[in-house]
């Protein structure tokens, strides 16, 4: 019991470390190339990868990139993509690679976020900032003083988008899943969704923030897989149908119950940890795993 209140009381600093590794060993420099993911979605894939919805009037953008240079090179793709459109920028969560470039978009871009996730912004933005550009020179580079403007659009569970052309972005907030203001944008009528950390392909999820649990992230899903989407842009891995969707809900309940079972049982955390990375290697051969402890931390403190 003393050393479970040892790991809540250092979970902000836990989460922080793990968010800043998880970002080591991918470039934070935006290409200009881009692929298609649907009949108005295209992509730039990289760190991390950022949705374009285009329609007659408007284009979407979603997410920004680490710091304002990365967020230029995203407005010079939108440019020539869709030359007239007025530009809207959303970001999925707050962290840097998502959230600290809008200052690189050109001036009357209007910025929308849900209100949780600006409230994690606000509140935690400055420090994840400093843990990024503390990584390495190039890092401390990209996000040299970066100014986070204010939304000119909040919401709290939903905001409709019209882009025109029958081009409709569903801008959604569910819950608490890697993030408490996670936002997931579902494109209609693609029934395409940019979703995020909360919908990856085949990687091991792992919740970043206070206030965001397993169960939760579960019933994020929930709401989510009724939306019925056809294709799947995540944040951080290849874009994937909307199997995917079903495919991590599975993941989740299945580490859960064999982690709920294992602290029953009176196994210690960092024990269930390393068992349940080597079955789950062996269980699901396809996904990249090279830990499940982090989740399964998660789980043992709900």
């Amino acid at each position: 019991m003393r050393s479970m209140r040892l790991n809540t009381a250092l979970l902000p600093v836990m989460l922080l470390a793990a968010t800043v590794a998880a970002a080591q060993s991918q470039s934070p420099v935006l290409g200009e190339q881009t692929v298609r993911v649907s009949a108005h979605v295209w992509a730039i894939m990289g760190y991390p990868n950022i949705g374009i919805v285009i329609g007659s009037r408007g284009a979407l953008v979603v997410d920004t990139g680490l710091g304002p240079r990365n967020g230029a090179t995203v407005a010079r793709v939108v440019s020539r993509l869709a030359p007239h459109a007025k530009l809207y920028l959303t970001t999925t969560h707050f962290h840097p690679e998502h959230a600290s470039g809008d200052a690189g978009f050109p001036a009357g871009t209007t910025l929308i976020r849900n209100t949780v996730q600006q409230q994690e912004l606000e509140a935690q933005g400055e420090a994840i900032i400093a843990a990024f550009a503390a990584k390495n020179d190039l890092q401390r580079e990209l996000l040299s003083d970066v100014k986070l403007r204010k939304p000119d659009i909040t919401f709290d569970s939903e905001y409709r988008l019209d882009l025109g052309g029958g081009v409709r972005a569903r801008l959604l907030w569910f819950g608490g899943a890697h993030t408490r203001g996670d936002e997931l944008v579902f494109v209609e009528p693609d029934r395409t969704l940019i979703s995020g950390d909360v919908v990856q392909n085949r990687v091991v999820p792992r919740i970043s923030t206070e206030g965001s649990t397993p169960s939760s992230w579960i019933a994020v899903l929930d709401k989510v897989q009724p939306l019925g989407a056809l294709h799947v842009l995540p944040d951080h891995s290849d874009v994937g149908d909307g199997t995917l969707v079903a495919k991590e809900r599975a993941f989740i309940v299945d580490l859960e119950t064999r982690a709920l079972d294992m602290k029953r049982q009176g196994v210690g955390v960092a024990d269930a940890g390393e068992r349940l990375t080597a079955d789950f290697k062996t269980r699901y051969p396809e996904w990249q795993i090279a830990s499940v402890s982090g989740f399964v931390q998660s789980i043992y403190a709900e």
